[in-house]
């Protein structure tokens, strides 16, 4: 996990925040972004003025927006993964197998990010998108992941990150979450039964190295009134299961 620099700095976070609210809004002017920031006009000015030199941000009108400079670095990001690489055909097949949505993801800095996802036939839209960041402790494959992790990183996650709420059914509370955690280890996947989207469940089941630690994992989300019951509880962890156990045998020898 990263760890917070002695002397961060501070024109480096000021562009990372820039961009940040840029992206949440898709298009942000600079009075705006002044005001969501609480920064002075002429220093957001000598910002943009640089980001729109360096093509990560372009002016749109009065307003601005992420340049696709930023996609060619993702896109880069995203190759560099041998996962990925391994993890697609198996996340294809699953989707057109179960007729679900299907997703790859890994950890990063404590963190979820989507690495890759795939759309059966008959699976419905939320809002997860491909290099989304979120939270470990809210995903099946999150905490798929966080089951392999040492009890004292898990720790640093939570004491990082915290344990925020998405849903009712989120876990919030530690011991809730480590109870939780135990239980994946000891059966190899784990459930989501509406934690991070309202009638939505899924399984997840995590990609390991050989040292038993979770390079990524696997989950396959559904409507909780057709992910349930056996196919819920045993059908799709097996197809899991099996899944990652060649992802696992493939990436060994990549």
């Amino acid at each position: 996990m990263a760890t917070t620099p002695n002397r961060p700095v501070k024109t480096v976070e000021t562009a990372s925040a820039m961009l940040a609210a840029i992206k949440a809004e898709g298009r942000l002017t600079l009075p705006e972004l002044a005001t969501e920031l609480g920064l002075a006009k002429s220093t957001v000015h000598r910002h943009l003025e640089t980001l729109e030199n360096l093509n990560l941000v372009v002016r749109d009108g009065d307003a601005y927006r992420i340049g696709l400079r930023l996609l060619d670095l993702g896109l880069h990001a995203q190759n560099e993964r041998q996962l990925y690489h391994v993890a697609m055909p198996k996340v294809d097949e699953l989707a057109d197998k179960t007729g679900e949505k299907v997703w790859c993801i890994t950890e990063e800095h404590g963190r979820s990010v989507h690495l890759y996802g795939a759309s059966g036939e008959h699976s419905v839209q939320t809002h997860a998108r491909k290099g989304q960041r979120g939270y470990l402790h809210q995903l099946a494959a999150g905490k798929a992941i966080l089951s392999t992790l040492p009890r004292a990183q898990i720790d640093e996650i939570v004491a990082s990150h915290g344990l925020p709420k998405r849903t009712e059914n989120t876990i919030t509370d530690p011991d809730e979450l480590f109870d939780n955690l135990e239980r994946i280890t000891e059966r190899g996947y784990a459930f989501n039964r509406e934690e991070s989207v309202p009638r939505l469940n899924s399984v997840g089941v995590p990609i390991t190295n050989p040292d038993g630690r979770a390079v990524g994992a696997i989950s396959v989300s559904g409507p909780a009134h057709r992910v349930k019951d056996e196919r819920f509880t045993d059908t799709l962890p097996d197809l899991l299961l099996g899944a990652t156990n060649e992802i696992e045998i493939n990436l060994s020898h990549a």
